[in-house]
């Protein structure tokens, strides 16, 4: 992608292949807490092809916890986030779809790019929905959870046994009561985000991406139970 500023990434190249970016097709599903500061971490490490879903609308409520900035309010919160995206990395290509992901829309994988999903939804059975809908298409699924200041982000890409994350699929009832955005910070998102964003990188220079980790913020404790290819 051509840019006016070609140096943006020089203090960050030796940690992410701009050669490989190139090739990703991120796919943002959730731009709430989690997924806006996702969005705008993609951009700006620089990859230059996203698609954003969401079919929520910016509200009072979302300014806080979520980033988003008075001027949003009643806007679909895929347009106010495009737009900020496109602030950071000006050229790049980004299609914002303000709905609700369904399952007929899975069938998005171009074979000349790689197929990156951010999973940052609310329940467990939307995530299984993304899941049975994308798997056979993604290189890399990364699902972001948060429950106040609790964070749970899980990675695999497509070396890996697929039953490793159906097991975090979890029946609904066993989960948190209430939605992961009911109580939520925007430090806690940003934490978030932040994992995430670093499995992808991890992945894009072929370090084994780690499949379940839970950080408690309040109390500081980091949980990891193993890496795997």
């Amino acid at each position: 992608m051509n840019t006016p500023f070609p140096d943006r990434d020089i203090r960050q190249r030796g940690l992410i292949p701009a050669d490989k970016l190139s090739s990703i097709h991120a796919l943002v599903i959730g731009v709430g807490a989690i997924g806006r500061q996702v969005a705008l971490q993609l951009a700006s490490i620089g990859v230059s092809r996203m698609t954003l879903y969401d079919h929520d609308y910016v509200a009072v409520e979302n300014l806080a916890v979520q980033g988003y900035w008075p001027a949003d309010l009643g806007q679909p919160k895929v347009h106010a986030t495009a737009k900020v995206c496109q602030q950071i990395l000006p050229g790049m290509e980004i299609t914002t779809v303000s709905e609700r992901f369904r399952r007929s829309e899975a069938q998005m994988h171009d074979a000349e790019t790689k197929l990156v999903v951010f999973a940052c939804v609310d329940s467990i059975s939307t995530r299984k929905m993304l899941w049975d809908s994308l798997y056979s298409q993604v290189a890399l699924f990364v699902d972001g959870r948060m429950y106040a200041e609790i964070i749970r982000v899980l990675a695999i890409d497509d070396r890996m046994e697929p039953s490793l994350y159906l097991a975090t699929l979890f029946p609904e009832q066993e989960a948190h009561t209430g939605s992961c955005t009911y109580r939520s910070t925007i430090y806690s998102a940003s934490v978030a985000a932040g994992l995430m964003v670093a499995q992808f990188t991890r992945w894009l220079r072929r370090i084994p991406v780690v499949l379940d980790q839970t950080l408690n913020l309040l109390s500081c404790e980091l949980v990891a139970p193993g890496e795997t290819n």
